[in-house]
């Protein structure tokens, strides 16, 4: 099937980051006003199936990345050409923005601080780093397998369900300690609006290199190398 064109897919990568993004703050939003109505898993299921959702309406167009630590995972793994990279991570950073601004204004604004990204209590900052960083490599490789592997049985099928079981487990039981971002745009679009920058270098790096890691590692194992099989 030929390629969508260029802008088709930064429109689709913006839109599909933006419904993504206004669901999962949404599940933020009624943590904050209506405490009673949900739960923190709630709230990671928001984000999980906020992103499998958008991934089913507008993978097939753009690849569903909404994430820009993913986009560079996937240039480095070899299943994204580099050149389209800062369209993408423009695309994402504005549907991030477009998502905060629109929770914000129908919810309240008491919602602000409670979006951007911190340290869970009692955590440090090089601890959430880690975990960020950790968890976002993980998230990069189960990515690689279910959407770009042809060699998987289920290569594509279970995708959307796979990638946004995976946020949602990864929320539920990583968040709580390391502020649960996973994805540069998510976390870089509330400091932008609060004004409030001072942990945000956490929330930027860590899933940069996370991605790096994770796509690197799915590279080197499906080339093969490992254990001395032929392609």
């Amino acid at each position: 099937m030929e390629k969508p064109p260029y802008a088709t897919r930064m429109l689709a990568e913006l839109i599909g980051t933006f419904g993504f993004l206004f669901i999962a703050f949404s599940g933020v939003a009624v943590s904050v006003l209506q405490p009673e109505a949900i739960s923190s898993f709630g709230v990671a299921a928001a984000f999980g199936l906020g992103l499998a959702f958008m991934i089913f309406s507008f993978g097939q167009i753009s690849g569903g990345h909404f994430n820009p630590a993913v986009t560079l995972g996937l240039v480095l793994g070899g299943q994204f050409p580099y050149r389209e990279v800062l369209g993408y991570w423009a695309a994402q950073v504005l549907g991030a923005i477009a998502a905060v601004g629109t929770a914000i204004a129908i919810y309240s604004d008491e919602i602000e601080t409670a979006l951007v990204n911190t340290p869970g209590p009692g955590v440090a900052n090089g601890e959430a780093f880690v975990l960020e960083a950790i968890a976002t490599a993980l998230f990069l490789i189960v990515i690689s397998a279910v959407a770009t592997d042809t060699r998987a049985p289920w290569s594509g099928v279970f995708a959307p369900a796979a990638i946004g079981g995976f946020l949602f487990i990864a929320l539920a039981v990583i968040g709580p300690f390391s502020g649960g971002s996973l994805n540069p745009a998510r976390s870089l679009a509330p400091a932008l609006l609060a004004n409030e920058f001072s942990e945000l270098w956490i929330y930027l790096a860590a899933p940069l290199v996370g991605g790096v890691i994770g796509g690197l590692v799915f590279l080197f194992v499906r080339s093969n190398r490992v254990g001395g099989g032929s392609a």
